[in-house]
């Protein structure tokens, strides 16, 4: 098993952290989905009580991750040249832009609540006995709406990866899946 980047695919822990991040993902947008569709019942609370804890722990591989693709970078398979490669790193740029900006904003509206903030009962924030109002509704406003923006962009994300296995047959899929 090859555990680190290489020129010509991604090691173990790339894979890891890609994979991992993109389940807790989906598991966040079906959580809100449901919500959207169903209103709040018994089965989507399941789901929306989980998007707290989901989210500090996405927020915490993604800055492994991308603290580990900085330390990778070298190693890496790159994008090529061109256009096309540097639409692939702007595009790629985007989304960690955004994984780390959504989960920073849901912690900073945690932080300036009156609720407190303690993911697996680990204490981040306590409560407070006043809201700090710009902090609370600033990330009310973002959020969300950055959510989506992110649900389109990996939407997009999976699209460029059917046009690389289906039209330019050049192997991308399978450097991030692992496979030989």
């Amino acid at each position: 098993m090859q555990l680190l980047d290489s020129s010509e695919r991604y090691g173990a822990i790339s894979r890891l952290l890609h994979w991992a991040v993109a389940v807790l993902i989906l598991w966040q947008f079906l959580g809100m989905g449901l919500k959207l569709i169903f209103g709040r019942n018994d089965f989507v609370g399941f789901f929306v009580g989980t998007h707290q804890p989901v989210g500090f722990v996405i927020f915490w591989l993604v800055v492994i991750r991308a603290l580990w693709a900085l330390a990778s970078r070298k190693r890496r398979p790159d994008h090529g040249t061109g256009l096309v490669a540097k639409a692939a790193a702007a595009g790629h740029g985007l989304l960690y832009a955004l994984m780390i900006a959504i989960p920073t904003l849901a912690l900073l509206r945690a932080w300036g609540g009156t609720r407190g903030f303690a993911p697996f009962g680990i204490e981040i924030f306590a409560p407070r006995e006043v809201e700090i109002a710009w902090a609370t509704s600033l990330a009310g406003l973002l959020h969300g709406e950055l959510g989506w923006v992110l649900a389109v962009l990996i939407l997009g994300h999976i699209a460029m990866v059917g046009v690389h296995e289906s039209l330019w047959r050049d192997g991308t899929l399978r450097k991030m899946a692992g496979r030989r």
